[in-house]
């Protein structure tokens, strides 16, 4: 990143222009100075050229130690995005590692002007640039507010004549860190074809996203990836489209520009069509995975059959009612290997994804080990997703393994759904479960090349749970009890800046314009009688 001019490097420039302290208009230089650090970035593709080399810098250090690995949490607007890392800064100290998911899923099921819809790539594209320029208005405000607040501080130890207050605030001001940090955005599969998704790619790096992550199924056939019925695509086509990627971030100077490459292969059975091979290619091991049946008197070739030479004879591919080609059971996994090593070494690809049905380390860890003997530094994005149930799921594995391993008998604990049972909370299983649990991204960060670690829609969950929590309360009996126990209470011993919401949205700042340009004259609604001076300083 550029670095950011300081304090005084702005207080030199402009004293060279104005050397009264004042602008022939009246304005205060320290004014100016508030306003050009206030706007952290240019434009949002400023951001997106920034955000590439944080990026890869977070890469080269996880390839050297894998306990740096990176996480984000999905958010449908950017008020959400903005509360997230505002807490990872109170948490951390800092925002280092932290991102912004941004999830097609969640676009489509909350963002865009058809309705709710499910993850099928029926919401309109513009949907999601909208989303990535939204997010990174959130996150450049919250820059303005804390900002502001900065130089509110150093207004009032010049006016106290306190000149260690005064270097204090200053120092504060010049080692602010942005809020704004990379955003991971969806792409799905792209939206049409290579050249559609060059065009959006394009509008999704001017709106900030420095890292693009595309899908390998058929964009009009396009299915989330816990639900079935995926479709892929040959890998010559996924390439076309990863390349179209690239093109975009090179045109647009984000040399460093991130893509994740996510393959779906291994809930995927069917493929659209049967590129053409020359033999020994990219083709022939995407076809020698397909279902097929041999061609004999009981099942000759009819009309309007297609055939493929398999081991020197012609089979038939399975071929669905509706056009799809099958692929043989049980090949997910390798197809899978298959893709991530095209995606590295021909597509071009930094991450890869692998969109798995349950949340197994050793099944990633397998895989990953596969495709690191041809791509040693292969690394991943992985979706630690809603859809798995993940505390059966941790059940099942701990109830497996200790049977296998002669520590409990089968009887000891029931299997399959009987698991989730509340009485085995407190159980030994149910604690080894939870304790497996806590460490899960770390263990997948160290086993399985897992750089950065998600969750694809967290705050559709969040928000659907709290607001069902404050529901029942305030239209039960609590009533405004309910409010205050479960929401403001909560907000000021956490020292959530949102509790004083009028200073959130920016009131604050809009007083210091007033006072920038009206002096005396400027009506200010942070007066005695503003009622956010109830709560106490964060």
């Amino acid at each position: 990143m550029t670095q950011r001019k300081t304090y005084a490097d702005h207080r030199d420039a402009l004293l060279a222009r104005y050397p009264q302290g004042v602008t022939p208009g009246g304005i205060d230089i320290d004014d100016i100075i508030q306003l050009k650090l206030q706007n952290t970035f240019p434009t949002h593709l400023d951001i997106a050229r920034a955000m590439a080399p944080v990026m890869r810098a977070d890469m080269a250090a996880y390839d050297a130690d894998s306990s740096k690995f990176t996480q984000s949490l999905g958010c449908w607007s950017g008020f959400h995005a903005q509360q997230m890392i505002k807490s990872v800064k109170r948490l951390r100290g800092t925002t280092k590692g932290a991102y912004v998911y941004l999830s097609g899923w969640m676009v489509a099921g909350l963002r865009n002007r058809f309705g709710h819809l499910p993850d099928q790539s029926m919401h309109e594209k513009t949907s999601v640039v909208d989303l990535i320029n939204e997010i990174y208005v959130s996150l450049r405000q919250a820059d303005e507010v804390a900002i502001n607040d900065l130089f509110k501080a150093l207004r009032t130890a010049r006016e106290a004549g306190d000149q260690v207050a005064e270097q204090a605030a200053i120092k504060a001001i010049d080692n602010f860190e942005t809020h704004v940090v990379p955003i991971i955005a969806d792409i799905d599969a792209g939206f049409g074809n290579e050249h559609a998704t060059y065009l959006l790619a394009k509008e999704m790096i001017k709106a900030g996203a420095c890292c693009l992550q595309i899908e390998n199924q058929v964009s009009d056939a396009k299915q989330c990836g816990h639900q079935d019925g995926k479709v892929t695509v040959p890998r010559e086509d996924f390439i076309e489209k990863l390349r179209a990627c690239r093109l975009a971030f090179e045109e647009l100077g984000v040399d460093e520009g991130v893509i994740v490459a996510r393959t779906d292969s291994l809930g995927a059975g069917l493929t659209q069509k049967i590129p053409v091979s020359q033999g020994g290619d990219l083709a022939a091991d995407y076809i020698k995975w397909l279902k097929t049946e041999p061609i004999t008197a009981e099942n000759p070739l009819r009309d309007g059959e297609l055939a493929i030479m398999k081991d020197g004879t012609f089979h038939k591919p399975v071929r669905m009612p509706n056009g799809l080609f099958a692929f043989q059971e049980g090949t997910g996994r390798q197809r899978v290997i298959e893709d991530c090593i095209a995606n590295l070494t021909q597509g071009g690809a930094d991450l890869l994804w692998i969109e798995t049905d349950t949340p197994n380390v050793d099944e990633i860890a397998s895989m990953v080990a596969e495709i690191r003997k041809v791509v040693p530094n292969a690394k991943l994005t992985y979706n630690n997703s809603p859809s798995f149930n993940w505390t059966l799921n941790l059940r099942k594995q701990v109830r497996e393994q200790w049977i296998a391993e002669g520590k409990i008998h089968k009887d000891s604990y029931p299997e399959g759904n009987a698991l989730m049972s509340a009485e085995y909370d407190k159980s030994d299983l149910g604690r080894e479960a939870d304790e497996r649990l806590a460490r899960f991204q770390v263990d997948i960060a160290a086993r399985a090349g897992v750089f950065h670690n998600l969750i694809t829609l967290p705050t559709f969950h969040l928000t659907a749970k709290s607001v069902d929590e404050l529901s029942r309360g305030y239209f039960g009996q609590d009533r405004m009890q309910a409010y205050v126990n479960t929401v403001q209470r909560e907000e000021i011993r956490r020292g959530v800046s949102a509790v004083k919401h009028q200073h959130e949205v920016g009131s604050d700042l809009g007083d210091t314009f007033k006072e920038m340009v009206a002096g005396e004259r400027a009506l200010k609604a942070g007066g005695h009688a503003n009622t956010m001076n109830q709560f106490a300083a964060e």
